[in-house]
């Protein structure tokens, strides 16, 4: 368990929330997945200050998460775009919503998150076993690599 203990601290949590661990980082990350691309957008949507603002989209771009582009017709006219790494955040930031649906306000948020093709609303978000199963804290533990057991440990097995 000591061992163990050990390499928690090499954990990757601590340098996403150096990266995601404050509010407006979340509220911009938001307002880019609903489709917002202009630094004035997102000032205007979202009410943040301006320095504020363009610090955290600077932070996005260092990082990979967002890409900033100048527009064709007008150079000083600048976009931001979620890039892969950005878009990775989406389950994320739909459990931290559902986080706070069910235990901080205790109602549905508004506007209600919806599958396209169907307009039904998303599942809740789940930790699942590598068979499909969903799981809670009495499944789970931690392990260290080469405790686990993967896909090439078992057709090995079996051969």
């Amino acid at each position: 368990m000591e061992k163990l203990r050990e390499r928690l601290t090499e954990c990757s949590l601590p340098a996403a929330l150096e990266t995601m661990g404050e509010r407006w980082a979340f509220l911009i990350l938001r307002a880019a997945f609903n489709g917002l691309q202009h630094f004035e957008e997102f000032q205007s949507e979202l009410g943040i200050a301006r320095n504020i603002l363009a610090s955290r989209l600077a932070r996005f771009v260092e990082h990979g998460i967002m890409d900033r582009q100048s527009l064709p017709e007008d150079r000083r006219k600048i976009q931001y775009f979620l890039t892969d790494k950005g878009h990775a955040l989406l389950p994320a930031m739909v459990a931290l919503r559902q986080w706070g649906e069910r235990w901080e306000t205790g109602v549905p948020a508004f506007p209600i998150l919806v599958d396209t093709r169907d307009n039904r609303p998303v599942q809740p978000i789940a930790v699942i076993s590598h068979d499909g199963r969903i799981l809670t804290k009495g499944d789970l533990h931690w392990a260290l690599p080469e405790d686990v057991v993967n896909d090439a440990d078992i057709a090995h097995a079996a051969e």
